[in-house]
């Protein structure tokens, strides 16, 4: 994420970046020994509402999710309705596109899936297509490398909401939705995601029908607009403007 640090070039404001409990920074002694339903969105909501208390910034203040951020992002804004919150940036929340995978790709990680053996070479070559296809093109850009490094240090957050890969999600966020209750979100709202994105279409399209103050923008490539050359500039302009209109 810390290329969108750009952001501050554009429009001339502080960009602040957090390792949420559990991954990276924020990692704690135990916490590989919480059980599963320590890890509710209520906790991270708690710790966003901390945060933003902390900078002093709860009276005006932007919001940009990616990935799971944006599920967050989401959720926060449409349960917790936060009176400082000027802009809403939901960047491509997650969708399951295993079914769109090659056959003997997909009966290679159904297979590795029901056995469990997703910790296997096969099983990670499998997901090396899945990326290259819906993710982010290779080589990896060093910060994702890096990214992506800290994450599998400590995957126990990873591992409990979402499950083993993004192929099959299997974890508590499963059966995740707010749907219900977007449509009572205020805060002007920017929706992106990419034409080869593991967020597809149909899974941004519900949010574009029901925010009432909403703009979707669609990307050429995967699920790094920041990191891919052919999007890098069109998606910061996107993101410049949005937050810097009146």
């Amino acid at each position: 994420m810390t290329p969108l640090a750009e952001i501050r070039n554009k429009c001339n404001i502080p960009v602040i970046f957090y390792d949420q409990i559990g991954i990276g920074k924020s990692v704690f002694e135990g916490v590989t020994e919480k059980p599963k339903e320590f890890w509710t969105l209520d906790l991270f909501m708690d710790e966003l509402d901390n945060l933003i208390a902390h900078l002093g910034v709860q009276n005006g203040f932007d919001l940009l999710g990616h990935s799971w951020g944006a599920m967050l992002g989401a959720h926060y804004a449409s349960h917790r309705h936060p009176v400082g919150l000027k802009h809403l940036i939901l960047s491509k929340s997650t969708a399951q596109l295993l079914k769109v995978l090659p056959a003997d790709v997909r009966e290679a990680i159904e297979r590795h899936e029901r056995e469990g053996t997703t910790d296997s070479p096969e099983y990670q070559q499998m997901m090396g297509i899945f990326y290259e296809k819906h993710v982010c093109k290779t080589p990896w850009p060093k910060v994702m490398e890096t990214s992506f490094a800290a994450m599998m240090q400590n995957p126990t957050v990873y591992h409990t909401m979402i499950g083993p890969s993004e192929f099959t999600i299997t974890g508590t966020l499963k059966s995740w939705s707010c749907l219900d209750q977007i449509h009572t979100i205020t805060t002007p709202t920017l929706l992106t995601n990419g034409v080869s994105d593991e967020a597809q279409d149909v899974c941004v399209s519900p949010f574009f029908h029901r925010i009432p103050h909403v703009k979707w923008v669609q990307f050429s490539q995967r699920h790094m607009p920041f990191l891919e050359e052919e999007d890098q500039a069109r998606y910061f302009q996107v993101v410049a403007d949005f937050l810097t209109y009146p």
